[in-house]
């Protein structure tokens, strides 16, 4: 399988499935005829096949269509499954989706070492397995390997397996590395079919498994569980994929591929999959890899970090800049015992990863060793990128940016982690306000991959273009924002929080008012958002916010009198998980008599985040709605079957109704 084209993998639309079955029907004739003894399917270099051409996919408008797509996958990839002579998958690549679905009616299957993405990520796109997957792959590896890949992988963020797991897990028969994976996978084969005891007798091995009754029922818990924590009974594809999965064990091929092709009919028409590609395709794919408003000048090189700060956040900031950049960080506080308990956190953090496997003791202790401490700021003096990470409050930040400005060189770029508050008015004072930029991470910083890089009237290129240089360098995706309050993920987060607290203070029902966005399929709850995020952190930003454009945030009173009282949260949980809000703590609140129903509090929520997207992109914080939902996204873990959230405020009408018009024409 080659597409001639090195820049892009081969793929699976309706003319390579045609071709591949003519080629496959052409070789049966020839194996019928005994001019050939057996059939194996490869890829081009690097690539076996990335799945099915799903941005073509999305143009679908008719259900008739996809259904003829997903028959003519099954038609062809049956004929590899009724080839009249052994079949091989040698797997020479990436196989994803319908590129792993081809390997999958193989009779034998070897693996390159070196193939870096094998996996079925069709619940995490909004499909499912429709090419035979789901019904294949849990008869070659078991249940429970087949339920890890189709749901617990895709929907933990598209995870994939790379060559050698992938034989672990049984979907390869042999494993063979590179640059002999091809002629070790032909002497591979010629051994299975001389019927070399050995090799038959490993694959045999290989291949058993538990494919009981209770081993079914666990995998399909698993599975349950996995649907039900990542999307809820929001995104459909998934749920098909669920539902295909229960009755794979009593099902045939034929009946399989009946529910299959159901299934793809409706999902590849659905919003939710047209959301999903929008997200994955063209924002994660592309928008991240070619960020707008990245200058022409040239990165400075950062050979020394500063994080100043030794909290949490500080301690994580020195942790990723060390284990990615491999550079010297130096951490400052101006308590000895906190530096102290920060370098204690990064020595944990890195022994965590030997007794994973993933570094060995010495790369570990080469990686604690590259930060350092310090209660002075003069630490700093050889740094080329500081970043602070004090307590959230404008005077506190000024002062740090005129101390360093009095220690550093003129050329070192001065970075916030500020949630919220002005870039500009941090610089306002320096001699050198051009070189501060924002920098802001999402906790935890190790996780998220989203940085909003802050730019202010005053900044100059090189520091933006280096931010953007070492975003990349720490496996981070930039957006660039306007310097103003809050961003962009922190300022749609506060807004849509507000306006389900001012529900709640009015006199809805708290369960109502949390429950009402569960249609988003969001990753939690405002309230349980509420106490992550900690009361304290959410009313010192939404102050600054209410500040910055008055009465569109709430600030809620109720919340106020929580915090001087020293409450953490509103919901409590007993013993078996369930929420409730303790009398001591309805006690010190008031309530109104306006209650409202959950299907009005989210038109409320909608409404107000329409608004506030459609201001923010009338005064440039961003340079496109794309970042936006880019942003919420990568930065505040909004549902890709969603699209981000400006495609569905415009499927559900309320752009329409905020603005006149859709946010995507």
């Amino acid at each position: 399988m080659d597409n001639g084209d090195q820049k892009r993998p081969n793929t699976l639309g309706p003319g390579s499935l045609i071709a591949l079955g003519e080629a496959v029907s052409e070789q049966a004739d020839r194996a019928r005829s005994g001019e050939i003894t057996a059939l194996a399917i490869t890829g081009k270099p690097g690539v076996f096949a990335a799945g099915a051409d799903i941005v073509s996919a999305r143009s679908l408008t008719e259900s008739q269509h996809g259904i003829e797509l997903a028959e003519l996958g099954h038609t062809v990839f049956n004929l590899v499954e009724d080839f009249p002579a052994p079949t091989f998958a040698f797997i020479n690549g990436s196989a994803l989706g319908g590129g792993l679905e081809v390997a999958l009616p193989a009779d034998y299957r070897s693996i390159s070492a070196s193939a870096k993405a094998i996996g079925l990520p069709e619940a995490f796109l909004g499909l499912v397995p429709g090419w035979g997957g789901i019904y294949r792959l849990p008869r070659l590896i078991g249940p429970e390997a087949a339920a890890q890949v189709i749901f617990v992988n895709a929907l933990n963020n598209n995870q994939t397996l790379n060559g050698r797991k992938a034989y672990e897990f049984g979907i390869a028969d042999a494993l063979w590395d590179e640059p002999t994976f091809e002629q070790s996978s032909v002497e591979w084969a010629s051994r299975i079919l001389a019927g070399d005891d050995a090799a038959l007798t490993d694959v045999a091995q290989r291949r058993a498994h538990n494919s009981s009754a209770e081993a079914w029922a666990a995998a399909v818990q698993t599975a349950e569980q996995t649907v039900a924590a990542k999307t809820g009974d929001t995104a459909p594809g998934p749920l098909r994929a669920l539902d295909i999965f229960r009755q794979v064990p009593h099902s045939s091929r034929e009946q399989d591929r009946a529910r299959e092709v159901a299934a793809l009919g409706e999902l590849l028409v659905s919003d939710e999959f047209k959301n999903v590609v929008y997200g994955f395709m063209e924002l994660v794919q592309k928008r991240a890899k070619k960020p707008a408003g990245v200058p022409a000048a040239s990165p400075r090189p950062i050979g020394r970090v500063g994080v100043v700060g030794a909290g949490l956040m500080a301690s994580q900031l020195a942790l990723v800049f060390s284990q990615q950049l491999r550079v010297p960080v130096v951490i400052s506080d101006v308590n000895q015992q906190r530096v102290d308990q920060a370098l204690a956190y990064i020595a944990e953090q890195n022994a965590k990863q030997v007794r994973k496997g993933r570094l060995t003791q010495e790369q570990a202790e080469a990686l604690t060793g590259l930060v350092s401490g310090s209660t002075d700021k003069s630490a700093y003096a050889e740094a080329d990128f500081v970043i602070e990470a004090v307590f959230e409050e404008l005077g506190v930040k000024k002062q740090v940016f005129a101390e360093l400005e009095g220690i550093v060189s003129p050329e070192t770029i001065l970075a916030t982690n500020t949630s919220s508050l002005s870039v500009t008015e941090m610089a306002a004072d320096l001699q050198h306000p051009e070189r501060v930029i924002g920098f802001h991470f999402f906790n935890p910083v190790q996780v998220m991959p989203l940085v909003e890089i802050a730019r202010t009237a005053r900044s100059a290129d090189e520091p933006i273009a280096t931010a953007f240089d070492l975003a990349a360098s720490l496996r981070k995706t930039p957006v660039l924002t306007k310097d103003s309050t809050a961003f962009v993920v922190n300022r749609l987060l506060l807004r849509l929080m507000g306006q389900v607290q001012q529900a709640f203070d009015q006199g809805t029902d708290a369960r109502t008012a949390d429950q009402a966005l569960k249609p988003l399929g969001l990753p939690m709850t405002p309230f349980e958002l509420l106490a992550m995020v900690g009361l304290p952190v959410a009313q010192h930003v939404t102050e600054s916010l209410h500040a910055a454009f008055g009465e569109r945030f709430y600030v809620s009173k109720n919340l106020q009198t929580l915090i001087d009282h020293g409450v953490t949260e509103i919901w409590s949980q007993d013993a078996a998980g369930e929420h409730y809000i303790k009398d001591c703590t309805l006690q010190l609140m008031d309530f109104g008599d306006s209650a409202q129903s959950s299907e009005e509090v989210l038109n409320t929520v909608l409404e107000a985040l329409a608004e506030e997207i459609g201001l923010m992109l009338q005064e440039q914080v961003v340079a496109s709605v794309k970042d936006i939902d880019l942003c919420m996204l990568l930065g505040a873990g909004w549902p890709f079957h969603r699209g981000g959230i400006t495609p569905y405020l415009d499927q559900q009408g309320i752009s329409q109704r905020v603005h006149g018009a859709p946010f995507h024409h």
